[in-house]
């Protein structure tokens, strides 16, 4: 028999509760009701509450505040929430006060006759707990943490994957075990969240949706068991017995709802991956497979995977021609570029191309594509992409096409700030310099460079040697020099290559050049690796 409180300040909300319940037959003898915090704490003191159902939302004071209070004064009371809003806020709040469950309005009456059955097997497993010895007390309470650590260990391959020993191991721990039955693991993969969430907003999170999963796929418990398996994933193993099968159509199903329901409350998405009923000695092998499947999903979000009757897909990706790419990205067309990308991503997508190992290889060559730009305009990679949030991108960026894309918008957006911000704070000659590095590799002409930076080629050279002291010429001349010295002292290239990488493609020209500006042809040069400058 037990005792239960509806808080409501709608009186109509609190008469549709009171008449859409059969209350006789989930053995509520005792229904209380008060419309505001002030009238729940009065049958408080006058009456013992096994179960309270309260808004959250009341004029003179929210339910939170409630429970709080309840939780002070009659921390045996199990208490669920009922509320219009489904906000993140709201959810967490009444997790870290220890409500039971959270259900939205308009109240689905079957789903709150769940929930109530739920609180009453809660009061009925901790009035049993007070039953046992001391020693027992402590056993009864870390029994769900012994059988966790236990299915753990089996996956985990602690426990030798042959059925003597994992009987043995039961044993050992004083856990049910029976050799007849086959279990049907659902490994649960939390793919992002849509809200950034801190480390404690996330370990709540993950706890609802442990919850979620517990009742919606196990149906609360009754069919099997859950097990943390790292962070962001769950194993749910479905009992079965031996040579009994459990349809795959509604396993499916159970998942689906379970993905909807937590897109809709708990700001993620995620997927399932259903494996094959298999005694606990094989779970581990099975396991991994799963696991495969699930590194190799970097295309979908928020689907139920069959692992039996899968096949790999037999498409081949085909790699883009980058060509344009780089003549977009060296123009700055960043957004028409990010446009070019998703779309060619979204068609291998549709073409069902992608798995882990290829969208890595796009990785790599869209890497080298933009670092070869970022060279190009001077931009140092690890400079810029050094900050957490930049970390943080290119270590997701492989697990998922939307991870991916919003990588790769990160990068290109930033580095055209940069770019940008670079060029605007560069004085004309800084730029005539950087353009003059960027080519030395050929000649160039007074008036090329001029356009470069819009100014007329006369005005160009005057303020140049008022700056640096030399004309753009023999600036030009002095720098193709330094470098052809380098060269020389510091590879083995030949001197006919040497001139080439300087912008000389006549090699007797280029020798007559060097010698007149450092006293030496270059073959001498590279020698005696000391230069005598000549008299001017």
């Amino acid at each position: 028999m037990y005792s239960l409180l509806i808080v409501d300040d709608e009186v109509h909300a609190v008469k549709g509760i009171e008449a859409a319940i059969d209350w006789e037959k989930l053995q509520i003898t005792s229904l209380y009701t008060a419309y505001n915090i002030r009238q729940a704490k009065e049958i408080y003191d006058n009456y013992p509450i096994d179960i309270m159902l309260c808004d959250i939302e009341m004029p003179q004071g929210s339910g939170l505040e409630l429970l709080t209070w309840v939780r002070e004064h009659h921390p045996k009371t199990e208490s669920v929430f009922l509320t219009c809003h489904a906000d993140f806020e709201y959810a967490k709040q009444a997790m870290q006060l220890g409500s039971l469950d959270y259900i939205l309005k308009p109240i689905p009456y079957a789903d709150l006759e769940k929930v109530i059955v739920k609180a009453m097997d809660k009061i009925n497993a901790n009035s049993e707990l007070t039953q046992f010895s001391r020693y027992g007390q402590y056993w009864f309470q870390q029994q769900p943490l012994l059988t966790e650590q236990f299915w753990l260990d089996i996956l985990n391959q602690t426990i030798p994957s042959n059925e003597y020993a994992i009987r043995n191991a039961a044993a050992e721990r004083n856990l049910p075990y029976l050799d007849d039955v086959h279990y049907l693991p659902v490994l649960i993969s939390i793919q992002r969240w849509h809200k950034t969430l801190s480390i404690r907003d996330e370990k709540i999170m993950e706890f609802a949706l442990r919850n979620a999963a517990n009742e919606s796929i196990l149906e609360h418990g009754k069919l099997g068991l859950l097990i943390q398996r790292g962070k962001g994933r769950l194993v749910a193993l479905i009992s079965v017995e031996a040579g009994g099968e459990r349809e795959s159509a509604g396993i499916k199903a159970m998942c689906s709802s379970y993905i909807e329901a937590c897109n809709t409350y708990f700001y993620c998405d995620l997927s399932c991956y259903v494996g094959k009923p298999l005694p606990a000695y094989e779970l581990s092998a099975m396991l991994d497979k799963l696991s495969a499947l699930e590194s190799d999903n970097v295309a979908l979000d928020n689907k139920v995977f069959m692992l039996e009757g899968r096949f790999p897909s037999s498409h081949t990706l085909h790699m883009p021609n980058m060509s344009v790419w780089v003549v977009l990205l060296e123009d700055g067309k960043t957004d028409i570029l990010i446009s070019e990308i998703t779309a060619y991503l979204d068609s291998q997508v549709r073409a069902d191309c992608l798995d882990a190992k290829q969208l890595h290889q796009f990785h790599q060559d869209l890497l080298q594509m933009v670092y070869s730009i970022f060279q190009s305009k001077g931009i140092r990679a690890h400079q810029l992409l050094n900050d957490s949030v930049s970390l943080e991108l290119s270590w997701q960026a492989t697990r998922s096409v939307m991870d991916m894309l919003v990588w790769i918008k990160h990068i290109l957006q930033k580095s055209a700030e940069y770019a940008k911000a670079v060029e605007e704070t560069q004085t004309v000659v800084e730029r005539v310099i950087a353009y003059i590095a960027l080519h030395k590799d050929r000649e160039l002409s007074r008036e090329e460079i001029a356009s470069h930076v819009f100014l007329n080629p006369d005005y160009l050279t005057r303020i140049f040697k008022k700056e640096t002291g030399l004309g753009i010429s023999e600036y030009m001349l002095r720098e193709r020099l330094n470098v052809a010295k380098d060269l020389l002292l510091l590879t083995e290239m030949s001197i006919s290559a040497v001139a080439s990488h300087v912008g000389y493609s006549n090699f007797s020209h280029f020798s007559r050049i060097f010698k007149k500006h450092t006293g030496k042809n270059p073959m001498d040069f590279r020698h005696t690796g000391t230069a005598e400058q000549a008299p001017e």
